[in-house]
C-alpha cells in the first residue's frame, strides 16, 4: 500500500462512526414522523370536535327577535317543520334554522356568485373570481336588490335578520356556540347577510342553468372548418324521438324525419374566428371548458338533467293525480337543496328550498303541487362589438338606425389571501359586459347579453306560488317570474294537472343566434309573452312529462332554443307511463331510479356487429362483442357491457372529429351530442368516414380497441364492472383544498 493510499483511508470515518450517524438519522426521521402523525391526529380530533360542537341546537328554547313564539320540530330525517304566528316570524325563523344547518354553504355560495373565493382560498380561486367579476353577477344582484318591491324587501329582510341572529349568537364574547367548523379551519368569519346575497344565490342558479354562450363560441370555431352538410349533422335542433308536452304521442314506427339545421344569416357566415397557433388553440379550448357551468366542464357525461311528470287520477290507484320530480344538479356536500316545512296562519308550503333564500321553491301546499325541470331556453347572445375612437359601441334600432352608446368602465378589485389585490377594468356596453378577456388570444370585443342583466327579470315570485290554490293563481304567479326559465308541471287536489313553460325568453325577430353576431344586429324586442309559452291543461292523455328535451313543435313561432337536451330520458318516461293504470307512489320512485338505457343498448349491438364483421379481430375484442351483444341495457353497478361501451363512445369522438377539426374537435359541445352519435353510428354516412378506415365497421371496432386501451381495461373484461370503473365520488368542497380532511368521514 502506497503512502498516499494510507492517508486517504485514514481520512475516512470508521465503521462505528458511520453506524452512529445512520442511527441518529433514523431516530430523527422516526421522531419527525411521530410528531407529524401526532399533529395530524390532533388536528383530526380538533376538527371532529369542532364539527360536533357546531351542530344545531334541536332541543330547548332560544330567545330571538320574533314577535311571538315559533316552534321548530325536526323529524327523524332532520327536516325542520317551522310553525310561526306571522309570515315575518316564519321567514325570520327559516333564515335562522337554515343558517344552523347550512351557514358555511350559504357563505360559499354568495362568495362564488360575487367572485370573492380568493379572499379565503388564495390564488387557487383567482381564475374563478376573475370570471365572475367579468360576468358581473354581484353588480347585477345589487341592481336587482335596489328594485325590489316593498313586500319582497320586507320578507328578504326578515330572512336576513334570522341568518344574522345566528351569526351574532355564534360570534363574539357572548356566543352560544362556535361557528361551523369550516369557518374555524379556514380562519375567517362570515359577514352579515343581506337581501343582495339572496339574489346572488338566485343568480348562481341562473348561471348553472342558462349558460349557453360557451357552446356558441365553440360552434363558431367548428363551423369555420366544416362544410354546411357536416356541421348540420353535428347540430340538430330536436329529434324524431321528441315528445313536447302539448303534442300527441309520437308514432315511433314511422321513419325518422331529418330536422334541418336553422340556417345562419350572411353576417354570421362571415364571422369566422381568428386563426391561432396550436398552443393558442389549446388555451382557447381550455377556457371554453372552464366557462361551462352545467357540469360538462368535467366531462361530457357530467351534464345536469332533471325528470318530472304528472299523471291524472285516471292512471293512479287512488284516483288522484301523482306528481314526481327529481331536479338533478351537481352532487355536493351538502346538496344544494334544503328540505323544509313552513307554516303560518293562512300559509303552508313544504318542499325544497335553497340555502340563503326564503320560501319553498318546489313542493306542495294544501291545494297544489308543482315541479321543475330546466327549460334550457336560449337567454344569452354574444355580440361582436363595433367600437369607435370615442370608446362607444354601436346599437341598431328596430328601424335600422345606428346610434353610439358610451362604454361604461367598472373597476373590480379581487382580494387574494396571501397575495396582492388584483384589479380589473370591466367594460360594459349597452348589450352587457365585454367578456373577451376570458378568452385567450381573442382580439375581438365580444359582449354578453343575458336576461339577468335586466333587473326586472330577477324576481322572486315564490311567495305567491307557495300560496296559490288553483291553476289560475299558479299561472298568474309565474307570469311575473323571470329566470331561470323552467318547465313547470302542476297537480291539484281537485284532480287537475297542467304544464307551463315559465321564464323570460328574448323575442328575437330575426331568429335565434347559433354563434356570435355582429354588434348592432339581432337586437332583442322584449320577451316572449307568457301566454305564448308552451302550456297545456288537463290533456287528453292524462299524462305530462318533461326531461329537458324539446317542448316546442316543429312549426312553433317561438322555438325557444336551438340546443335542446337529448330526448332519451323523456322518451322513456312517456313510454313507461302511457297506458298504465293503478299506479302508486312506489311506481313513481321506481321510474325515477330506472337504469335502463335504450340508446346504449342500441349502440352496444352496433359495436358488437362491427367487431363480428371485422377480419382478424383479437380474442379480447371478440369477448367485448359477446358482452355487448348479450347485455340487456341496464346500467347496473355489476354490469360490464356499459363500461366497454362508454370507453368506445368516448374514443369515437376524437377519431371522428379530429381529422377534420384538429384541436378544435374539443370545441364541439351540443346538448344533443348523444343523439348525434346515435344518428352517425346507425346510419353510417360515407361523408363522415375518416381517412384510414375502409368501412364503418373498421372504425367502430377501432373505437372499442382504443377505448379499452385508453381506459386501462383489465385483461379479462368480465372483471370490468361499471360500479368500480365509474364510482360516484361526492366530496366536501374543502377536500379539493385540504385532501387529508377526507379521512374525517371514514
Amino acid at each position: 500500500m502506497s503512502h498516499r493510499t494510507a492517508q486517504i483511508l485514514a481520512a475516512l470515518p470508521s465503521r462505528s462512526t458511520l453506524f452512529r450517524w445512520l442511527r441518529r438519522a433514523v431516530y430523527t426521521l422516526l421522531l419527525l414522523a411521530f410528531l407529524l402523525a401526532l399533529g395530524y391526529a390532533g388536528f383530526l380530533a380538533w376538527v371532529r370536535q369542532a364539527m360536533r360542537v357546531s351542530l344545531p341546537q334541536i332541543d330547548g328554547t332560544i330567545s330571538l327577535g320574533v314577535s311571538a313564539p315559533v316552534t321548530v320540530l325536526r323529524d327523524h330525517h332532520g327536516v325542520p317543520h317551522i310553525h310561526a304566528q306571522s309570515l315575518d316570524d316564519l321567514f325570520y325563523a327559516q333564515g335562522y334554522v337554515t343558517a344552523q344547518d347550512r351557514l358555511w354553504q350559504m357563505d360559499i355560495l354568495r362568495r362564488h356568485g360575487s367572485g370573492e373565493l380568493a379572499e379565503i382560498f388564495g390564488s387557487s380561486a383567482l381564475s374563478h373570481d376573475r370570471m365572475q367579476r367579468y360576468l358581473q353577477l354581484r353588480h347585477t344582484a345589487d341592481a336587482a336588490a335596489a328594485s325590489l318591491s316593498a313586500e319582497d324587501r320586507r320578507y328578504l329582510d326578515d330572512y336576513a335578520r334570522g341568518v344574522n341572529a345566528f351569526i351574532d349568537s355564534h360570534t363574539g364574547d357572548k356566543s352560544s356556540g362556535p361557528l361551523p367548523a369550516e369557518f374555524r379551519v379556514l380562519h375567517y368569519s362570515p359577514a352579515h347577510w343581506q337581501p343582495r346575497d339572496t339574489l346572488l344565490i338566485a343568480l348562481i342558479m341562473d348561471q348553472d342553468l342558462t349558460t349557453g354562450y360557451p357552446a356558441k363560441l365553440g360552434r363558431e370555431r367548428v363551423m369555420a372548418k366544416l362544410p354546411p352538410a357536416l356541421s348540420g349533422d353535428l347540430y340538430p335542433v330536436g329529434s324524431w324521438r321528441d315528445h313536447p308536452p302539448a303534442q300527441p304521442v309520437t308514432d315511433l314506427t314511422q321513419p325518422q324525419q331529418d330536422i334541418p339545421d336553422v340556417p345562419l344569416d350572411e353576417t354570421q357566415s362571415k364571422l369566422a374566428p381568428p386563426t391561432l397557433s396550436p398552443s393558442a388553440d389549446a388555451e382557447y379550448i381550455a377556457a371554453l371548458r372552464t366557462l361551462r357551468t352545467d357540469g360538462s366542464q368535467f366531462c361530457d357525461s357530467c351534464r345536469n338533467g332533471s325528470n318530472e311528470w304528472v299523471v291524472s287520477g285516471a292512471h293512479t290507484a287512488s284516483g288522484h293525480p301523482l306528481l314526481s320530480n327529481d331536479m338533478h344538479l351537481q352532487h355536493l356536500i351538502p346538496e344544494i337543496w334544503y328540505i323544509a316545512d313552513l307554516a303560518a296562519p293562512g300559509f303552508h308550503a313544504a318542499g325544497v328550498t335553497i340555502p340563503g333564500a326564503p320560501y319553498v321553491v318546489v313542493g306542495h301546499n294544501d291545494h297544489i303541487a308543482w315541479g321543475f325541470t330546466n327549460l334550457g331556453a336560449d337567454v344569452q347572445d354574444l355580440y361582436i362589438e363595433q367600437i369607435n375612437s370615442q370608446d362607444q359601441s354601436a346599437i341598431t334600432s328596430s328601424d335600422g338606425k345606428i346610434s353610439w352608446q358610451p362604454i361604461e368602465h367598472r373597476r373590480e378589485v379581487i382580494h387574494v389571501r396571501g397575495h396582492a389585490d388584483v384589479s380589473l377594468d370591466v367594460r360594459v356596453t349597452a348589450h352587457g359586459p365585454i367578456i373577451s378577456p376570458l378568452l385567450p388570444h381573442e382580439s375581438r370585443a365580444i359582449s354578453l347579453r343575458w336576461t339577468i342583466y335586466d333587473s326586472a327579470a330577477v324576481k322572486d315570485p315564490f311567495l305567491d306560488i307557495d300560496s296559490a290554490q288553483n291553476w289560475q293563481q299558479f299561472c298568474a304567479a309565474f307570469s311575473h317570474y323571470g329566470s331561470p326559465a323552467q318547465n313547470a308541471v302542476y297537480a291539484d287536489t281537485a284532480g287537475n294537472i297542467g304544464y307551463h313553460a315559465v321564464g323570460w325568453v328574448p323575442n328575437r325577430p330575426n331568429g335565434l343566434n347559433a354563434t356570435p353576431i355582429a354588434g348592432g344586429q339581432g337586437e332583442w324586442q322584449g320577451y316572449i309573452p307568457f301566454d305564448q309559452m308552451p302550456s297545456v291543461y288537463n290533456p287528453a292523455e292524462d299524462v305530462l312529462a318533461t326531461a329537458n328535451s324539446r317542448v316546442t313543435p316543429d312549426d312553433d313561432a317561438n322555438p325557444l332554443t336551438l340546443n335542446w337536451e337529448a330526448p332519451y330520458r323523456n322518451e322513456r318516461i312517456w313510454k313507461s307511463l302511457l297506458g298504465r293504470t293503478g299506479m302508486h307512489r312506489e311506481d313513481m320512485l321506481a321510474l325515477q331510479n330506472n337504469v335502463d338505457s335504450t340508446l346504449d343498448h342500441e349502440l352496444a349491438q352496433r359495436f358488437a356487429y362491427a367487431i363480428d364483421h371485422t377480419a382478424n379481430a383479437s380474442t379480447r375484442l371478440r369477448q367485448a362483442a359477446d358482452l355487448l351483444r348479450n347485455w340487456n341495457g341496464a346500467v347496473t353497478t355489476d354490469a360490464v357491457a356499459p363500461t366497454i361501451l362508454a370507453a368506445a363512445r368516448n374514443a369515437f369522438w376524437p377519431m371522428l372529429l379530429q381529422p377534420r377539426l384538429g384541436n378544435d374537435w374539443q370545441a364541439y359541445q351540443w346538448a344533443e351530442h348523444d343523439y348525434v352519435q346515435e344518428e352517425l353510428i346507425v346510419h353510417q354516412p360515407a361523408r363522415w368516414l375518416p381517412p384510414g378506415y375502409a368501412t364503418w365497421d373498421a372504425l367502430l371496432t377501432a373505437a372499442v380497441e382504443r377505448g379499452l386501451r385508453a381506459e386501462h381495461a383489465p385483461h379479462n373484461l368480465n372483471n370490468w364492472h361499471w360500479g368500480n370503473a365509474h364510482p360516484a365520488e361526492v366530496r366536501h368542497a374543502l377536500y379539493s383544498l385540504l385532501p387529508f380532511m377526507s379521512s374525517l368521514t371514514s
